[in-house]
């Protein structure tokens, strides 16, 4: 719904834990999912070439809780991509020891291990949206009903 909500796109990196065509996935998107822009690869590797070529100028931001810097101290271009791990896991290991100046993180009160995926994807959206001044959004609020 997020990405529906904001016009970005959503891009897939193999595996994830479920299947596009379940129906608790469309569910979840409700009548968004048609809207959606998705985008499927088959590996992290498979991501990275493909994003090389068609978003040259783009950076990738991964979200962790090991980042060393907030993702309120990132200036993000309207091209940029934020990374999420997998509910369960995070961004693998390897990939954030390779990344380790693009990593960001939300900061959380206490012994709280993360953020809900879907609410964190939420927080560092709107803040890269913020920064573009909601560029293109609806900014003015719905009318109430009487």
């Amino acid at each position: 719904r997020t990405c529906a909500a904001t016009d970005t796109s959503l891009h897939l990196i193999r595996p994830y834990g479920f299947r596009l065509s379940e129906k608790e996935i469309r569910r979840a998107g409700m009548d968004y999912w048609e809207t959606l822009d998705v985008h499927e690869y088959i590996n992290y590797e498979d991501f990275c070439a493909q994003i090389k070529e068609s978003h040259p100028a783009s950076r990738i931001f991964l979200a962790t809780t090991k980042g060393e810097r907030l993702y309120t101290e990132v200036v993000y271009g309207p091209d940029d991509f934020i990374m999420l791990g997998n509910e369960s896991r995070g961004i693998p290991e390897e990939i954030l020891h390779a990344h380790p100046a693009d990593c960001i993180r939300i900061p959380m009160w206490g012994s709280a291990r993360s953020l809900n995926l879907a609410n964190a994807a939420a927080i560092v959206l709107y803040e890269a949206l913020r920064q573009q001044g909601f560029d293109g959004m609806r900014r003015e609020p719905k009318a109430f009903r009487n």
